[in-house]
């Protein structure tokens, strides 16, 4: 996530990127087909919007604004999110319309009076919680661009809100087709049915923090969806992370005697335990034969299978953990639910 710019203006460096996922160098993609400027990409009731409409405004957007997305990905996200802008602008219009005044008018009275400005205790509690975005300068400071930020994701929450309101007394369809990737889930062990309608695959590294992170949120999707869900595990053990290897391997061996999902939960309830010996404790407090798992283990006879793993996220692009895969659809780093739930939903209502 990035900071206003209001705010990166005034700290200048003192500003830094919050990270959602652990990382390694670049790779290249796959690219989906990329339709024409005449296209059709989304409608408001029956008035549609082309891509041409779109990219006069999404190709202005800074790359800054999409991390470290692939370029194939930041322009799918730059036009939905100019799609999406339009839409709203054109729901509030018709609002407006309706009502008799304009816009404007419509804001201060249906948004803004439901953003009421921060207060100074608001604003010394985010100031108190965010030291590293602040880089060590004073409350006096950065008070004001503080203020900023908190009014304008006020704002943007409201907005937000009401438009989402306004969607539910008109039809609006999305056909901006989002890039996906071939994923193949590799003959890894799978959590759901064989046919669900989604198939989520995540490539992860059991000694990465925001994997840590992501688990719980993995939890609560398949809890939420239940058999609508096909959840399958592959291993992305990060050069930079050096038990995260073995503890793959280790993994793997486990899986080797049917017990994959019990090791995988205990490898993630214990996140500092993942030495050599950790490994093998682990194995034997969940009741595997030592003797095949030590055997396995030593013997790195799960090499070649966690190698294929690393490969296939290799050729799809993938440069970090976690990366999910929803149905082919990219959902990189320790996302929030509603990350989840917005591309899964939209998976749902294609079937």
């Amino acid at each position: 996530m990035h900071l206003r710019r209001s705010l990166l203006t005034i700290l200048s460096s003192a500003a830094v990127l919050i990270g959602t996922a652990c990382s390694t160098s670049a790779q290249p993609s796959r690219q989906s087909r990329q339709p024409g400027p005449g296209e059709i990409v989304a409608k408001v009731g029956n008035e549609p919007i082309t891509l041409e409409e779109v990219d006069s405004r999404a190709l202005q957007e800074p790359v800054t604004s999409f991390g470290s997305a692939k370029l194939v990905q930041a322009l799918y996200m730059a036009r939905r999110g100019t799609i999406e802008l339009i839409v709203a602008n054109r729901l509030l219009d018709a609002e407006a319309k309706t009502r008799g005044i304009d816009r404007a008018a419509l804001i201060d009275r249906e948004i803004a009076s439901k953003a009421p400005a921060p207060t100074e205790a608001e604003i010394q509690a985010w100031y108190q919680a965010n030291p590293a975005r602040v880089n060590g300068a004073t409350l006096d400071q950065v008070r004001d661009p503080i203020r900023s930020l908190l009014s304008q994701e006020r704002m943007e929450t409201a907005r937000a809100s009401y438009v989402e309101s306004l969607k539910t007394k008109t039809s609006i369809t999305i056909l901006l087709e989002p890039p996906r990737f071939d994923v193949a889930d590799g003959g890894r062990p799978a959590r759901g049915p064989a046919q669900a309608p989604i198939e989520l695959i995540e490539f992860s590294d059991f000694q990465c923090p925001f994997c840590q992170r992501a688990n719980p949120t993995v939890e609560q999707v398949l809890k939420t969806y239940g058999d609508k869900i096909k959840f399958v595990y592959r291993h992305y053990p990060l050069p930079n992370h050096p038990n995260a290897r073995p503890a793959a391997e280790a993994a793997a061996c486990a899986e080797a005697q049917g017990q994959f999902w019990q090791y995988h939960d205990r490898l993630f309830a214990n996140p500092t335990a993942l030495n050599d010996a950790d490994l093998k404790a682990s194995a034997a407090a969940l009741g595997l034969d030592t003797a095949k798992f030590n055997t396995c283990f030593d013997n790195r006879q799960q090499k070649a299978g966690i190698d294929k793993d690393i490969a296939a996220g290799e050729a799809i692009g993938v440069t970090g953990t976690p990366a999910f895969f929803i149905n082919g659809r990219s959902v990189e780093g320790a996302q929030p639910f509603d990350a989840f739930k917005r591309v899964i939903d939209e998976e749902l209502a294609r079937k």
